[in-house]
């Protein structure tokens, strides 16, 4: 119900404060697109300045997964507007606030590292296996179609068979196809 009222498009204006939900956002330079939740776009003297608001239905977590989410939000509504955004919110619906964070420059690196990191995986064509951690999984929206219990035995079968074809180019070099067709 929290990201129903995030995901329908519209527009309220109130006092200096423009507010857009469901505001697409896209960048080239680090080849990201999605949807905000929530851009206030509060009046300066300077014109508009773009303020996001990530909705999360959890409390904060222990890694910076949702700070790294919102300062996306905020590249690329640099990229689009040619303005700086310094700083954006992410709410949390267990505890009912908002929690500031400022787009500093480790975020900033930290965030573009990601996305670069999640473009070679795209280049690949390849999904990594998924591990399961308790303290990440457990908040993730994203659970169902992860599955992270359900795909770990593949995800070790997977490295088995790394493992072993790995062994098997070193074993060629040993003793030819017959080695290796002895250990198969």
């Amino acid at each position: 119900m929290l990201h129903e009222v995030a995901h329908e498009a519209g527009l309220r204006r109130q006092k200096g404060l423009r507010r857009v939900t469901a505001l697409p956002l896209v960048s080239k330079r680090l080849n990201l697109s999605g949807v905000a939740d929530l851009v206030e776009f509060r009046a300066g003297p300077d014109g508009e300045t773009a303020y996001p608001v990530e909705y999360k239905r959890a409390k904060a977590k222990l890694h910076r997964a949702d700070e790294v989410q919102l300062c996306a939000q905020a590249l690329c509504l640099e990229e689009m507007t040619g303005r700086p955004v310094r700083e954006g919110a992410l709410f949390y619906a267990a505890p009912k606030r908002r929690l500031a964070v400022a787009f500093d420059a480790e975020l900033r690196r930290l965030t573009e590292t990601t996305a670069l990191q999640l473009g070679e995986l795209f280049a690949i064509g390849r999904t990594p296996p998924a591990l399961w951690r308790a303290e990440r999984c457990r908040a993730s929206s994203l659970i169902e179609l992860c599955r992270p219990k359900a795909t770990a035995k593949s995800a070790i079968s997977f490295r088995v068979r790394a493992i072993a074809a790995a062994l098997d180019d070193t074993a060629g070099d040993e003793g030819g196809d017959e080695a290796r067709e002895d250990r198969r």
